[in-house]
């Protein structure tokens, strides 16, 4: 099964990316750099980096600032382009830290000046999740 989404991606499916493609299925929730990095005990944090870029490269994982000032990863959906229209909210947890995708709540289109075209948007909530309220 992870092969395979690596390979729907074009990734060629190595032992670190299968690595941390399981991590990030299991997590259940967005992960930074250094949340991952505390996950596996020898792996380099270049190595980390580059294998996230490569996935967000190939749309595989999608980043999300959401205001704590250490960017978050999260896999997207099947068939997620990364386009303004795919992309849903997020809400960030004052009580444990956790940043989840609300993939069911897209993000509303707005209109957008003539002349100006969107690459990504973003919309975070904060509040306490529901393991913390």
């Amino acid at each position: 099964m992870l092969e395979q989404k690596l390979e729907n991606r074009d990734i060629k499916p190595t032992a670190m990316r299968l690595l941390v493609l399981r991590k990030l299925v299991e997590s259940g929730a967005a992960i930074s750099l250094s949340d991952l990095e505390t996950k596996f005990e020898r792996a380099d944090k270049a190595t980390l980096y580059r294998t996230l870029k490569t996935f967000e490269d190939k749309k595989l994982i999608h980043s999300i600032d959401d205001g704590t000032g250490a960017v978050k990863y999260a896999l997207c959906e099947e068939g997620c382009e990364c386009e303004p229209q795919d992309q849903h909210i997020h809400f960030h947890c004052m009580g444990c830290g956790e940043t989840y995708c609300l993939t069911q709540s897209k993000i509303p289109q707005t209109n957008i000046p003539s002349g100006f075209k969107a690459a990504s948007a973003s919309m975070v909530y904060r509040g306490t999740c529901a393991n913390c309220s």
